[in-house]
């Protein structure tokens, strides 16, 4: 049961070095003073999607230390940039080799003059490049022009209809960097004025009354109100479970696939350290990165419990134990394709029906734990109906002692301003955010 949102498929193989030629090649055309060559290598590593993108790309940035940050952070735009118009250039860049599709993409979507190119490349390369620039899509199929695969694009056009193209618009467009402010140790108004201060462009979200949206992407990690823990970094639709669950003081608190945590913390936080929170996870390796975390954090009442999957026997001494208890379960992480663009090509009908099973076991098992009365959270970052609505229709129509309480009324009590009828759904086409699903089922007396 890997807890670890939000690919299914385990990561067996370690990244391949890369080339130690990288940057030695003198053709290859250098925009804007930018040796090309490694962008290209890296791609080209990415591109067999064999591992998530970020873990290729931290592995490719560790072979090549002495990269500067202007470099790394060209590679990572343009590899990114890529993979989120990874079908329409491949019929633009034709044959789609790195090479190729990385002009194809600063072409088209990197803001680069033509003429930029005119010395790099021979005069059929700036032809190609000049159609390129501005090809009209409109006649490709409909999962080309929105850079999807078919059966994704199937899967959707049935959800949305005529809004996925908008939808399509925003997840290929980068996610902006926003915060949550530890209400332990800062309030948002303050943490506001202190970014200001620092020239840091910054405004409160709209919807979570912690979070705060920064404008690029400053390096936080070094920050002394970080280091303090008076704030983390949190989507504003992560932020939002918290708020769904809506622990008390006091209570007995359960995160079933904690990670590394960031939903634990602001469960915490929630709670005021006051009342046993656990953080459960199959990864040992990610419940340590969470130790940190709760050193900065200031709580006191967090439990980091290592099972081996959601039939563990820690589980089952545990049933019926918990007044809330929050299930942000393994899924496809196709909510999250602007932060990570390649799930949608990783991803395929076999997995998401694997997910489907899992899914399906650890909310059965996570609502053992949930005493008479209690709350029981069912949440995705996914946006496919079969990870999501599906999934809470079939528990509800074998659990007849629990009901689904509409989480428009939740938000409501919590002072969220944001209309919702019975589920959550969040895209960041409609709300800014990443795309989340979450069902709130409460255990009948």
């Amino acid at each position: 049961m890997p807890m670890n949102p939000k690919s299914s498929r385990p990561d067996r193989r370690a990244p391949r070095r890369p080339n130690p030629s990288a940057g030695q090649h003198p053709a290859t055309p250098q925009p804007a003073g930018l040796d090309l060559a490694p962008a290209i290598e890296a791609l080209g590593l990415v591109l067999e999607l064999d591992r998530p993108a970020d873990v290729l790309l931290s592995g490719f940035f560790r072979h090549y230390p002495k990269l500067g940050a202007r470099d790394r952070a060209f590679i990572a735009e343009a590899v990114y940039g890529v993979l989120r118009h990874l079908a329409s250039l491949r019929v633009l860049a034709e044959p789609g080799t790195p090479r190729r599709l990385l002009l194809a993409w600063l072409a088209r979507h990197g803001g680069r003059n033509l003429r930029e190119f005119e010395n790099l490349v021979d005069p059929a390369d700036t032809d190609w490049l000049r159609r390129v620039k501005g090809a009209d899509l409109t006649e490709q199929p409909p999962a080309v022009a929105l850079d999807l695969p078919d059966w994704l694009h199937e899967r959707l056009a049935a959800q949305y209809g005529a809004d996925l193209p908008a939808l399509m618009a925003a997840l290929n467009q980068p996610a902006p960097l926003d915060l949550r402010v530890n209400s332990l140790k800062a309030n948002r108004d303050e943490m506001l004025a202190t970014l200001a201060n620092e020239g840091l462009a910054a405004v409160a979200t709209p919807l979570s009354p912690l979070g705060i949206r920064l404008q690029g992407k400053p390096a936080l990690q070094k920050h002394a109100r970080f280091l303090d823990g008076s704030f983390e970094v949190q989507d504003e639709g992560s932020q939002l479970l918290g708020l769904l669950l809506a622990p008390r003081r006091g209570e007995m608190v359960c995160d079933f696939c904690a990670g590394a945590g960031g939903k634990t913390l602001l469960l915490g936080a929630l709670m005021h350290s006051a009342g046993r929170l656990y953080a459960f996870d199959v990864s040992e390796k990610r419940l340590a990165k969470l130790k940190p975390r709760l050193a900065r954090s200031g709580l006191s009442n967090v439990q980091g419990l290592l099972i081996a999957h959601e039939r563990d026997g820690k589980v089952k001494r545990l049933a019926g134990k918990f007044d809330r208890v929050l299930v942000d379960a393994p899924c496809s992480g196709l909510g999250t394709l602007r932060r990570n663009p390649d799930l949608k090509w990783r991803q395929t009908p076999e997995s998401v029906a694997e997910l489907n099973l899992k899914q399906a076991a650890i909310l059965a098992s996570a609502a053992s734990l949930v005493k008479t009365g209690g709350r029981l959270v069912y949440a995705t970052c996914s946006l496919l109906q079969e990870e999501n609505e599906a999934i809470v229709d079939a528990f509800l129509a074998a659990h007849a002692d629990f009901r689904l309480v509409p989480a428009g009324g939740v938000l409501a009590a919590q002072r969220v301003p944001l209309e919702m009828g019975d589920h959550l759904r969040l895209d960041p086409a409609r709300h800014g955010t990443d795309g989340f699903f979450a069902a709130v089922l409460e255990r009948a007396a």
